[in-house]
Parts: C-alpha cells; structure tokens; sequence
C-alpha cells in the first residue's frame, strides 16, 4: 500500500524562507523581476488591481474598500501586511482567507523555483499571492504595498486600474528617507501613467511632491477636500463624490477621526472603479472589519484579568502620527474615567514620538516586551522613555497579563480603562492570547 507523504504545514516553508536572505529588509525589483519571469509573470494575468501605497491607514482603507466591493456582489482578492496571528491573514482569495494547504503547495512550488537564490520572505510571499490572484477568478485584487512603494516588491503591475495613497508621515526612515518629502517620493513610485490617483489629503511638504511626481508622468491625481470629501453630521457620514453629488452613508464603524478621512478615501476609489453602484455603499459601510484598530476586547482571557466594569482595548498604532490620532480620539471620547497604557514597541519605530501626544492622556503606562521578535525594545527603555516624557507611574512588566494585574491589583474602586498599544507585533501576540483573528 503506497503511504502518502505528510502535507508540509506552511509555517515550516515560511520558517525555510526566511532563510534565503541575510535581511529582512532589502528593497529591490531585480529579484521580483527575476522570480516572477521564472514563474510566467503571473503579475500580468491579474483581475483589475487596487494598488495602495502610505504611511498609516493602508489596511482600514483596504478593508473598507473589501467590504464596499463584497456589498456589490464582487468577488475580491486582497493582499495586506504584516498579519496578526497566522499568515494566512495576508493573502484573501475571492473572499476566502487562504487555506493551509493551498498556501504551503502554493509556497513550495515558489520556493522550487527560486532554487535557493538570495531573497527576501516578502518577495517570495508577494509572489505566492500574486500566482494565486492570477489562478483564482475573481473580479478585483486590492494590493497594499509592504514597505514603500517605487521598490516595493507589489510595484511590478504595471497598469493598476487605480492606485492610492493614504497619509504619508515619518516611518522607516532608515530605508525611506529621514524627511516627510523623501518618503513621500518613494510612495508616490506606485504611480502610473495615465492611472488615476486617488489621494487622501496630505501634510503642506507632502503635496506637492506628490503632484511633482504625478506631474511627470501624465498621472492624474484627485484629491480629498479638492476632488471629492467626508464629513461627519449628525451620526451620518456625508460623502461629496467625484462627480459633486453628495450621499448620505451610515458612519464608519471603526472607531476615531481618522476613519472618517480613510473611508472617505475608500469611497472615492470605489466610485472611481465604478463597479459598485452607489445604493450599495450604505450596505458595505457597516460591514468593515480591521481587528487591533482600536478594538474593544470586551471578552476573552485578558480582559478576566481586570476588575468588573473595566475597559481593554488593543491598538497597533506605532508611529508618531498614529500616537496623535490615539490621543486626538481618546481626548474626544475617553474623559469618562481614567486612561491607563499597555506600551510594547520595536527598535525601528520613534518611542518617543509615538508616546509623546499620550502621556497627556495617560495615568500609568506599563512596558512590556514584544515576545517573538528579535526587534523588540526592552520594556525598561520604553519605561524610561516614559518616564521621561512625564508619566511618573510607569513601570517595566514581564508581560501583558503581568501589566494588567499590576494595574489591576493598585487601582482602587473607581473603574478605569486601559490601552494596550505601540505595535502591530504586539497586538498579535493580544489577539493570540485572547482567542481572537
């Protein structure tokens, strides 16, 4: 009787390749371009593709777009980064996480054909998925980029049928450029001749480099609060389109001001694709899902670890931008009772830039490590970090369930609230722990 060999699970390929480059990091085309070729270019046999670039924002962005384009009964194909609890989270084929099995055939059959060349766990990654949307029909692929955007490993479709920029602010300095304007050139590399930029609007020295760029290429470009605009009014959202028409849509469902501007943004790309016909945006807006974005985690283990009648919640913000709009919305809609923080970050992000807008918010901060990455700053940095910002109850923890039973066991009566933050890295961890993704 012939015995079938066992199914190679796919963290055991992912673990392989993430062996084939000495960094993590290094933004290039030539090995895309390279394994791609080997592969028939599968980037060339795509559905119509949704290309996003930005600093924060890519993903709720994203996920709106999904939700708006499965309301008008499309079939969508997503791309996004980094994932949360399983990779499998990044790559959505026809409005289906990948499964297992189809990840580690689709894995392997990369790896083989890269024969054991020099690059990089993105660059493959990028390329499994991109061989799945060209294997899978579906009606539209949403393609956010990982890092960037001119030498992005998704930069290699070359006729998007729209692309898209969210707010572009500092980050990965090291790899982008040490200014906003830097950046923003890089960004702005996933634009195309005559395909429409959709933009949402940006800081004073990000403009116009992005209209220089567009500019250069014959690349046109819309612009929200120029093109097209949302606002919030009596718990509606007020959404003036591309073509001066103004509907009236149910408010965005993840939570803070900065959603308003990232739906907005969705909105406008869809109208521009005009797949879906506007009496279904209504249907899509309340069916947005984009876990860790300031999410309630009302039940599950971690939140056992709190007095009755406390609130846990979980964001991956972690640059200085999303510090501000943590702090914008929490002094809009957390006076109620006091605010206490949960802080793991890594050493490429700014600690001091992120937390500087929060410590005006915040009670106690408590620092933990991020467990499983290699990056991880030492809770006793980030503690006297804090510290020196101005929060004078702060202390370095072992770890989450460690820092909310501190909190808990040193607060007294009154109910409090309490913010675990500062990673993306480290809301998976939350999310692992406490059952969820």
């Amino acid at each position: 009787m012939l015995i079938s060999p066992p199914v190679v699970g796919p963290d055991c390929v992912l673990e392989r390749l993430m062996a084939l480059h000495p960094k993590a990091i290094d933004l290039s085309l030539d090995r895309m371009w390279s394994l791609l070729g080997r592969l028939g270019n599968p980037q060339n046999a795509l559905p119509p593709v949704v290309h996003v670039a930005g600093t924060n924002g890519k993903g709720s962005t994203l996920a709106t777009m999904r939700a708006l384009l499965e309301a008008g009964g499309l079939r969508v194909h997503a791309y996004t980064s980094p994932h949360l609890v399983r990779f499998n989270e990044r790559i959505v084929l026809s409005g289906s996480r990948i499964t297992d099995q189809a990840l580690s055939a689709l894995l392997e059959e990369v790896e083989a054909c890269n024969a054991g060349q020099p690059i990089t766990f993105f660059e493959v990654t990028t390329a499994a998925a991109f061989l799945a949307f060209s294997r899978v029909p579906a009606d539209v692929v949403l393609l956010e980029t990982g890092l960037g955007g001119r030498l992005d490993a998704t930069n290699v479709v070359e006729k998007p049928s729209v692309t898209v920029l969210t707010s572009i602010s500092l980050d990965h300095q090291a790899y982008l450029g040490d200014t906003v304007a830097a950046i923003a050139a890089e960004k702005a590399g996933i634009m195309r001749a005559g395909v429409p930029c959709i933009s949402m609007k940006q800081k004073a020295d990000v403009l116009p480099v992005l209209e220089s760029s567009a500019s250069a290429i014959g690349a046109p470009i819309l612009l929200q609060d120029r093109d097209f605009s949302g606002v919030l009014h009596d718990r509606s959202l007020v959404y003036t389109g591309l073509n001066g028409a103004a509907h009236t849509l149910p408010a965005p469902v993840l939570p803070g001001g900065h959603q308003v501007h990232n739906t907005t943004l969705a909105l406008a790309v869809i109208e521009q694709l005009g797949m879906v016909p506007s009496d279904a945006w209504g249907r899509g807006l309340p069916r947005v899902v984009w876990p860790a974005r300031l999410q309630n985690l009302g039940q599950g283990p971690l939140s056992g670890l709190l007095p009755k009648g406390w609130d846990l919640w979980l964001d991956g913000g972690h640059n200085p931008d999303a510090g501000l709009n943590l702090a914008d919305y929490i002094c809009a809609q957390w006076q109620d009772r006091p605010l206490d923080l949960v802080v793991g970050m890594i050493d490429t992000k700014d600690e001091g830039g992120f937390l500087a807008p929060l410590v005006r918010v915040a009670s106690r901060i408590r620092t933990v490590p991020v467990q499983g990455s290699l990056a991880g700053r030492s809770p006793e940095h980030l503690a006297q970090v804090a510290r020196g910002l101005g929060v004078e109850d702060t202390a370095a923890c072992a770890d989450v369930p460690a820092a909310l039973a501190g909190l808990a066991e040193k607060a007294g009566d009154s109910p409090r609230r309490v913010l675990i933050c500062g990673s993306l890295y480290l809301a998976g961890n939350v999310l692992a722990r406490n059952g969820g993704c």
